[in-house]
């Protein structure tokens, strides 16, 4: 029984780790995507908006509440983002974020 435990806890310590990997790589990927953001609509403070971005992904399950906070201060800016140009940014973007979060170690 042994050997069942020990996969078992195996599993779920790759589970965790991958889950874990996943939040970085999405946050990061985030902040990557608030700098592209904030250059679009001329942002100053670039840093900060990506971090509003970041904790804005945080409001609900999924991806639509980052690309509703960029779409929305787009339009308030006068700036023509659609969704589908946020989320095209996002895809390309992902790889970044993963090369960079595992370089971290």
């Amino acid at each position: 029984m042994s050997t069942f435990n020990d996969r078992e806890k195996s599993f779920e310590n790759k589970f965790k780790h991958d889950e874990e990997l996943r939040f970085k790589v999405t946050a990061r990927r985030n902040k990557l995507l608030g700098l592209w953001a904030a250059g679009k609509l001329g942002i100053a403070d670039a840093e900060a908006y990506a971090k509003d971005v970041v904790a804005a992904d945080f409001e609900k399950a999924g991806d639509d509440d980052v690309v509703e906070k960029i779409v929305k201060d787009a339009k308030a800016k006068g700036v023509p983002v659609s969704a589908a140009d946020v989320r095209a940014q996002m895809e390309h973007l992902l790889p970044e974020a993963k090369k960079q979060i595992m370089q971290q170690g």
